[in-house]
Parts: structure tokens; sequence; C-alpha cells
């Protein structure tokens, strides 16, 4: 569902939860900082006063002297108290943020997920939410505090004499023109860099991660070129694109804060005609360079909110992403029969583009039921709409007699596993990884489990056994062995219903055969879907569903397929080939029944 887009800095206070009123207090504070530092320069005033006028005396200069001490003291506290209250608020609004962007993803489509790249996730997870911690603890607070003070101080040049204080802002019309030029220049390639930023991480990422690839077919070269490419092409935009802002950009830098280039010759000149005395041409120019310090923080603060402003807008791309529809209460089913009525499915919302057509197909509880046909039929994505990483674009998928819309989506991970070919082990122990399909588990059920999924005699083999973090583990464990560790959370889950991405098609025969033994005490009882590529795995399930381009174009069970079914019989023949083959070469039998 489509969410309203709103204005970006609305948008970054809605996740102030809590923290709105401790930014309030570090503006304020930063603000009484800054203008603490405004009463020095008063106070010099008055010494001179006293010195041109000839009535100074120990104790009068010892007051002003005490009152600048206090003015100073009063500056540092409060400097320091808001820097420290806007950076716990920052950090707290980052975690909101970086909280926020993940349930977005979790209740999103998982084809809206996937269409991001790794790169452009991280991206924006860990680079682009941290990058507006400065601004958020810094700029913001101080960035108002550096606002009022050049309104003080202008004022104050006002009280003085109206002519001198016209003549401190003698720069700020071509100052206001070169910056306006620098945002418009600069403005039209943010987007670019952004997208030269992301491919760049994504690059990266691609190379870390395909590394064993990489050096196994020899591809160091190609795939070098690829990510130094990405690298060099990222920096010459970047340099590209300072140099096409960098002569305005450094004359607004070197004017905006020139405000004693007017300041000081007016005010001599108006001393020489008997207009100021010497004490108010020295406060008019004190006054006129207080205000350079926070003319120069502004302009520089301006460059860091324009790009907080750009990452907002960047963030509300995943935030107001559309996401699944979903009941917030728990609905009674029914048992755990599962139903696809007419289901219609294209991943893109065009008609043109479906990969399943008015599917009907129906799992009594507690059945075994497999999905197989040549690759492009709709296996997969029927595993994946019973899980709901997507919705039906027609029709409708019931479980226990309720449409699964219905079903909030606590309830159906709740209700339903998905046991895939790629399994990931979390950084965490081995035992904290079998426990997160039941966080509340004992530790003697997490044993159970990882002993019903054949896991106990690898994990005792390793030192530290249970508690041997997984990256240490996952360089010593087979791809079979990780399997066995998913099944084992699955178990612990104890879902009604499991979905199996064939599991076992792409393992050795020995952790084929301790994964069947696995699958078996995890599937007792349970509605079964399999999608399988082994055809002897699923040669007893009750029901064998055939799909070809979307479309079903059989079930039945084994023997009813091999007679009525010739697209069915030519892959039982094509399997019974390479199973032929495989007993040949390795002297026993790959396939296993479930």
């Amino acid at each position: 569902m489509e969410k309203k887009k709103e204005n970006w800095f609305s948008s970054l206070m809605n996740y102030a939860n809590g923290s709105k009123g401790k930014i309030t207090m570090s503006i304020l504070l930063s603000v009484i900082s800054i203008l603490s530092g405004l009463v020095p320069y008063y106070c010099v005033y008055k010494m001179i006063e006293l010195f041109t006028r000839n009535e100074v005396n120990s104790a009068l200069l010892v007051w002003w002297s005490g009152i600048i001490l206090i003015a100073y003291v009063v500056k540092v506290v409060a400097f320091g108290l808001s820097t420290g209250i806007s950076h716990h608020a920052a950090y707290h609004i980052l975690e909101n943020l970086r909280l926020r962007v993940s349930d977005a993803f979790m209740h999103a489509p998982l084809g809206e997920v996937t269409s991001h790249s790794i790169g452009e996730i991280k991206n924006i997870m860990v680079d682009k939410i941290e990058n507006i911690e400065p601004p958020l603890a810094h700029m913001i607070p101080e960035g108002a505090g550096h606002v009022i003070l050049p309104v003080v101080s202008l004022m104050g040049l006002f009280i003085v004499d109206w002519r001198a204080a016209l003549s401190s802002l003698i720069t700020f019309p071509l100052t206001l023109v070169c910056m306006v030029l620098t945002y418009k220049i600069s403005g039209k390639n943010f987007n670019k860099y952004n997208e030269s930023n992301s491919y760049m991480n994504s690059t990266i990422v691609e190379y870390i991660e395909g590394i064993q690839v990489i050096k196994a077919f020899g591809r160091e070269g190609a795939s070098y070129e690829k990510f130094a490419g990405a690298i060099t092409d990222y920096r010459d935009f970047i340099i590209k694109w300072l140099s096409s802002t960098w002569i305005t950009m450094k004359l607004s830098f070197a004017l905006f804060p020139a405000t004693l280039l007017g300041t000081l010759p007016v005010s001599l000149l108006l001393y020489s005609k008997g207009s100021l005395t010497p004490a108010e041409v020295a406060l008019c120019c004190m006054l006129s360079m207080s205000m350079i310090s926070s003319l120069a923080q502004l302009e520089v603060f301006s460059e860091g909110i324009r790009e907080m402003q750009f990452t907002i807008e960047n963030l509300q791309q995943f935030l107001n992403m559309p996401s699944l529809p979903e009941s917030k209460d728990y609905v009674k089913l029914i048992g755990h029969d599962i139903n696809f009525r007419n289901v219609t499915f294209s991943y893109d919302g065009n008609e043109d583009n479906e990969v399943l057509h008015g599917i009907h197909m129906k799992l009594p509880q507690g059945s075994f039921t497999a999905l197989v046909g040549p690759s492009g039929g709709g296996k997969s994505t029927i595993a994946k709409l019973l899980a709901r990483f997507w919705d039906v674009s027609y029709g409708a998928i019931e479980i226990g007699g309720v449409n699964m819309k219905e079903i909030p989506l606590k309830q159906l991970a709740d209700t339903v596993s998905f046991v895939t070919q790629d399994n990931f082990l979390f950084s965490c122990s081995l035992l904290e990884n079998i426990r997160l399909g039941n966080p509340k588990a004992s530790d003697e059920e997490v044993y159970r489990a990882a002993k019903a999924a054949q896991c106990e005699e690898f994990i005792q083999k390793l030192e530290k056994g249970y508690e041997t973090p997984a990256g240490e583990a996952g360089n010593r464990l087979s791809g079979g062995e990780k399997q066995r560790i998913a099944i084992a959370r699955m178990i612990l889950k104890n879902a009604p219903i499991v979905i199996l991405d064939e599991a076992t098609a792409f393992t050795d025969p020995e952790n084929e055969e301790k994964i069947q033994q696995s699958i078996a005490a995890l599937t007792k009882g349970k509605t079964l879907l399999v999608i399988a590529h082994r055809l002897s795995t699923i040669k007893n399930a009750d029901n064998i569903v055939v799909l070809k381009n979307g479309n079903i174009v059989a079930q039945g069970k084994q023997n009813e397929l091999l007679k009525s079914s010739p697209l069915y019989a030519d892959m039982w023949k094509a399997h019974i080939g390479a199973k032929s083959w495989a007993i040949g070469a390795h002297g026993r039998e790959v396939g296993a029944s479930v």
C-alpha cells in the first residue's frame, strides 16, 4: 500500500520518537552557548569606553572581566550539554530509521526487496543513515545558534549605527548569486552521485562474495578490472562534479562571511566625521567579526543539510515501499488443508508476463505433494506464493479454509516452514542458529532438534561444539551440513506446513542420506509441498503435480502419471538414465526416497 510522501524534515522528525524534547533542549542550549560568545564583545566595548573617558579603575576592570569569565563558562557548559544531548538523540533517531527500513523490507513483497541490489541496501542502511548523524548532532542544534547570532549581531549594529549595519551586508548579493549557481549545478548531479555510489558498493560486495568463484575459474583479471573500474568511475565522477562547482563554491565561501570588508572602512569614515566614538567603532568591528564564524559555519552546514535532505528523500523510497496487506488479529484455522483457487500471478503485475495461469490445486492436511516439471514452469513461484513472499495477482490461496491474505504474517510464519537449497548461518553460535527456529526453546530442545536433523555427529567434532561461532564453523562445514542445521531450525519451529525446495538437489550421496533422514523427522505428520528435481525422492508422493509454462498439465500418483502423462514419463526415463550413470560411476544409487 503506497504511503503518502511527506516533507523530508517532517519525515525525519517522525523517527525522533521520544527525542523531540531532547532536540529542542539541545537547540536551546546551543543558542545560549553561541549568544554567550557575544557578551565579551560588549564587555570589551564598555572597558574601552572607560579608558577613553579616563574613568577606568581596578574594581570596574575586575567586574567586566568577571562577566567575561562567567559568559565563557556558560558558553562551554551549554555547548557541552547541547552536544551530549544532541548525540544521544541523533543515535536514537538512527536506530529508529534502521529499524523502520528493516521493518519495511520485512513487510514488502520479496520482489520489491530483491529489486534493490545488496550494495544499494548496504549503502542506505549503513553509510547513508550514518551520514545523517553529523547534521542531527551538530548542524541542527548548532545551526540554530549560528542563524540567531548574525541576526542579534546585526540588530546590535543597527542600534549603534544603521549605516554600519548595512555596510556589513555589502557582499551578500554576490554571495547569493554564487550559492544559487553552486546548488543548481551540483543538484543536477546528486541523483547520479547516489547511483554511482550504489553501483560501486554493489560491485565491491559482488567481488568479495564471489572471490571463491573468481579464483576457481581464474577470472581474477576480468573481475578485478570490473571492480577497479567501478571505483575509478566513481572517483572520476566525483572529481568532475566538484570541479564543475569549484569556482562558484569558493567565491561564496570567500564572500559570504566577509562582513568586515564593508564594516571597517565605513565605521572609520563615520568616526572621522564624528558620528561614532572609538569604542563604538571597536564594537561595530567586533559585532561584524562575530558574524564571520557563524556565517561560514552556516555555509558548511547548508551543504550537509542538503545532503541529509537527499538521503531522507532516498530513504523514503524504501520506507514507502508497498507492503503486503495484513490482518492484525489472529484467525482460527480449521485444520491445515491448502487450496489454490484459480491462482494467476505476474511478478511485475503485467498480464502479458504471467508466470502462473489459473492454478487449481488442493493439498490435504498431512499429505505429501510434489511439484515437478521443466525449469521455468512455475514450481518455485507456487512455493513462494504459499510462503507469501508475494501476493497472487488473481484468485486465492486458502489455508485451513481462510484466505492467506487474512492471516497475519506472524501467524503465517508460525504455520509455514520453507527449507531452501541456499542456507544462511547468522553470526552467532551454532546453538543460537538452531534456536532461531524457536527463540523460547531450551538447550535440551535444541539438542533434540539437532539430533533429529542428523547434526549432532558433526557438531560434536568441533572443538567448541554447539558454542562454535557460525563464521568459524562455516569454513569447515559442508553444504549438506549447513543444510541439516537449517532443517534442525525447522524441526524446532515445528510448523504444520513444510515447503521443501529440493533440499538434496546438490548434495553428495553421504550427505543426501543424512538429509533425507533429517527431512523425514521434519515432515512427519506435516502437510508437505516439495519442489522435486530428483524424481526418485518423490515417487511415493500422495500427489505429483506436473507443471509446464505456468500451467498444471497433469497430476496424480507416480503409477498413474507414467501411464497418462507423456511429459512425466519422459522425465522419469531421463531420471532413470541419469541414476544408472550415477550407479556406474560411484558404485551406489544416488537417489533415495523420502
